[in-house]
C-alpha cells in the first residue's frame, strides 16, 4: 500500500475525504445487496436465470441513471446536501423493505430502483472530496474516496451469512444500523469546499456532451467500473450456479474478488498520478480483456475461477482510479456534471454485464458469451485510448505537465 505524503495531507480536508469514503462505502454496500442475497431470494421466489440477472442488474441501471440527477443536485445544492438527501431516501427504502417484506419478483425490482439512489452516491461523494484537492493530487484523492466501492465486498462477505442466520428480509433491517451511524458521522465531518462552482442551467449541463472527450471518458469508465460492479452484483449467483457453492461460500468467493478490485482503486489513482492515466489504463485494459476471456471458458474448479476473477478485478479496480485521475484534469469546472455522466456510463456498463450473464446462461446454457463480449469491449476501449492519447497529450494535457501527468 502506498504511503500518503505530507503535502497531500496538507493540500485538502481530511475529515471530508474520510466522510466521503464512509458515505460511498456504505452506499455501495446496499446498492449491490440484492446480488449477495440473490441465491436465497431466487430460491424463495422461484426466479429463472434471466430474472436473477435482471434483479441484480436493476439497481445498477437505476444507480447509473440517477447519477446524472445527483450530479445536477450536487451543483445546485452542493455535494454535502445532495449526499444527505440520497442517504435519507436509501434508509427509508430499506426500512420499508424490512418492515413490510419483499414478496414477489416485481417487488425486488421496485426495491432495486430505490437502491439505485445508493449507487448515485458516486456523483456526490467524489465531487465532495475532489473539490478540496489540486490537480497533482486528484488521482490519490479520488482513489481514496472511490475506494468506498469496497462496500460491495462487505455486502458479499456479510449478507449471505446474515441471511442464513436471520432470513434475507431481515438483512435489510440490519443494514440500517451502519447506514444511520455513517449518516450522523457524515453530517458532522463533511464540509463543502470553498471553491464550489456556481449552478448551471440544464442546457449547460448537456453542453458538455458536445465535447467528444466526454464521450470517451464515459465509454472508458463503462468498461472499468461497469466490469467491476457487474461482477460484484453477479458473482455470488455465478459461483452458486456454475460450481454448486452454497450461498455463504459463494459470498466469500465474491467478497475476495470485490475486495481485490476495490482496495486497489486508490493505488490505481496514485500510480496514474506517477506515470500518467493513459499509460496506466493501457495496461489495465489489456489485463482485463485477457482474464475475462480466460474465465469465460469455465475453468475446471471454483478456485481457479476465483484466481481469474481476482486478476480481472485488480485490473478493473486500478482502471477505475486511473480514469478519475484524468477526468478532473480535463473537466475541472464541470467536475460535478462529468462525475454524474461518467458514473452513469459506468453503471450502464455494469447493468449490461450483470443482465447479459443471466440471459447468456438461460439462452445458451453457459455464461461464456456474456464474458467474451465484455472482454471485447475492453479491447475496443484499448483501441480507442490508443487513438486519442496523442491528441490529449498535445492539447489539454500539455497545460498540466508541470503538475500532473496524463
Amino acid at each position: 500500500m502506498f504511503m500518503l505524503k505530507s503535502d497531500f495531507l496538507k493540500a485538502g480536508h481530511t475529515p471530508t475525504l474520510l466522510a466521503a469514503f464512509l458515505y460511498f462505502d456504505l452506499a455501495f454496500m446496499v446498492w449491490v445487496i440484492l446480488g449477495p442475497l440473490g441465491v436465497q431470494i431466487a430460491n424463495d421466489l422461484h426466479l429463472t436465470h434471466a430474472q436473477k440477472g435482471l434483479m441484480v442488474a436493476t439497481p445498477v441501471l437505476a444507480g447509473a441513471l440517477l447519477r446524472l440527477v445527483m450530479g445536477v443536485l450536487v451543483d445546485h445544492l452542493k455535494p454535502k446536501m445532495a449526499g444527505a438527501i440520497g442517504q435519507v431516501i436509501v434508509i427509508a427504502a430499506l426500512f420499508f423493505a424490512w418492515y413490510f417484506g419483499v414478496h414477489s419478483y416485481e417487488q425486488t425490482l421496485i426495491l432495486g430502483l430505490f437502491l439505485g439512489v445508493a449507487g448515485a452516491s458516486f456523483a456526490a461523494a467524489l465531487p465532495l472530496a475532489s473539490r478540496w484537492y489540486p490537480a497533482e493530487h486528484q488521482g490519490t484523492a479520488m482513489g481514496i474516496a472511490g475506494a468506498g466501492n469496497s462496500g460491495t465486498a462487505l455486502a458479499a462477505l456479510l449478507a449471505p451469512s446474515l441471511a442464513v442466520a436471520f432470513g434475507w428480509s431481515n438483512v435489510f433491517g440490519l443494514a440500517l444500523i451502519p447506514l444511520i451511524i455513517v449518516f450522523i458521522l457524515y453530517l458532522l465531518m463533511a464540509k463543502d469546499a470553498p471553491e464550489c462552482p456556481a449552478p448551471k442551467s440544464l442546457a449547460e449541463y448537456f453542453a458538455v456532451l458536445k465535447d467528444k472527450d466526454a464521450w470517451w471518458f464515459m465509454f472508458f469508465y463503462s468498461v472499468t467500473f461497469g466490469g467491476f460492479v457487474g461482477l460484484a452484483s453477479s458473482l455470488t449467483i455465478y459461483f452458486n450456479t456454475q460450481y454448486g457453492l452454497d450461498a455463504k461460500t459463494a459470498g466469500f468467493f465474491t467478497a475476495a474478488c470485490v475486495f481485490a478490485g476495490s482496495l486497489v482503486r486508490p493505488i490505481g489513482g496514485n500510480v496514474a498520478d506517477r506515470i500518467g492515466g493513459v499509460k496506466s489504463l493501457t495496461v489495465m485494459y489489456m489485463g482485463a480483456a485477457l482474464f475475462l476471456a480466460v474465465v469465460s471458458f469455465g475453468l475446471p474448479n471454483a478456485w481457479l475461477a476465483l484466481a481469474g476473477f481476482v486478476a480481472a478485478m485488480l485490473c478493473l479496480g486500478m482502471g477505475n482510479g486511473a480514469v478519475f485521475q484524468l477526468v478532473p484534469q480535463r473537466f475541472r469546472k464541470e467536475i460535478g456534471v462529468m462525475t454524474g455522466l461518467v458514473g452513469m456510463a459506468g453503471g450502464i456498463g455494469g447493468f449490461y454485464l450483470a443482465s447479459s450473464l443471466g440471459y447468456s446462461r438461460q439462452m445458451t446454457g453457459s455464461y461464456q458469451a456474456g464474458f467474451l463480449i465484455f472482454a471485447a469491449l475492453a479491447v475496443l476501449a484499448l483501441v480507442g485510448l490508443t487513438g486519442v492519447k496523442t491528441r490529449w497529450r498535445t492539447t489539454w494535457g500539455a497545460s498540466h505537465l508541470t503538475a500532473a501527468k496524463i
